[in-house]
């Protein structure tokens, strides 16, 4: 399995890329699973915070062209010939809900970046919240070096999620940036030592899941709805997730824990 899933006691996930004779790109059986690995994740009630990282000083470098366009095209031609719409449980759908592009998952996700994140690796964090990362990282939006199109989200979320001339030195510059460039422009969070990496990430998961879950979510649900609106309609699901989060057991059990000064159990209902 090039692609581990582990889920600790403090209902935080670790999924970590292990490819690392291909830079962790992916093929169409990796993207498959990771693909999987974030549907496992979003469905478990018990998982409330995802970390992404990969092996060695990879993080993940995209699709292995090598293998994945010929995997692609005979994907298609089976699925035409046969009327399926998978192969060996491999989608034409796999390596966009791989990189999060159409997948809507409102819990929070931290990426440990230890090496280079472009092409898929940049679609993919593009989906994630919290990005850490060690001076090895870089990052970069290359694909018009090579006459391609980052057609993963890239060019949707990234405009969104930094200032406007950030988001346009990555996308037309098609240039690597290094960790410290990438901490300027506000793609990422922190830099980090490269031995202190994993433990950083579970630092910040940890400072996550100590809140309620569901108000967790449901402030995310509310941030990535509300970009897509106008003020008005963005206004009018805030106060929707609002009404669903003071409903819960666990807006009952927040007040209750503060007043007896005691840790709340949460329950995620």
């Amino acid at each position: 399995m090039a692609i581990h899933y582990r889920k600790n006691d403090e209902h935080i996930v670790l999924i970590t890329i292990d490819r690392p004779e291909a830079r962790n790109a992916c093929d169409i059986y990796h993207f498959r699973d990771l693909a999987k690995a974030w549907r496992d994740f979003n469905a478990d009630n018990d998982a409330w915070v995802a970390i992404i990282t990969g092996v060695e000083r990879n993080f993940m470098s995209g699709a292995d062209l090598k293998t994945f366009i010929p995997q692609v095209t005979q994907l298609q031609k089976q699925i035409a010939k046969g009327g399926v719409d998978e192969i060996d449980g491999c989608r034409l759908s796999d390596a966009v809900d791989a990189v999060l592009r159409n997948t809507k998952i409102y819990k929070p996700i931290i990426a440990a970046v230890n090496g280079p994140c472009v092409a898929g690796g940049m679609e993919m964090l593009g989906g994630i919240d919290i990005r850490i990362a060690t001076e090895h990282a870089s990052f970069g939006v290359m694909e018009p070096k090579q006459g391609l199109f980052a057609g993963g989200g890239t060019t949707v979320r990234l405009p969104r999620q930094l200032s406007f001339p950030a988001a346009m030195e990555f996308l037309l510059t098609a240039e690597r940036f290094s960790a410290k460039r990438a901490l300027e422009l506000g793609l990422i969070n922190e830099i980090v030592p490269e031995d202190q990496l994993l433990d950083k990430a579970y630092d910040w998961a940890r400072r996550i899941a100590v809140n309620a879950p569901l108000a967790v979510q449901a402030t995310k649900e509310s941030v990535l709805r509300g970009l897509r609106e106008n003020m008005k309609d963005a206004y009018k699901i805030e106060s929707e997730l609002s009404q669903k989060v003071f409903s819960s057991e666990d807006a009952k059990e927040g007040p209750r824990a503060f007043a007896e000064k005691r840790k709340p159990n949460w329950s995620g209902k």
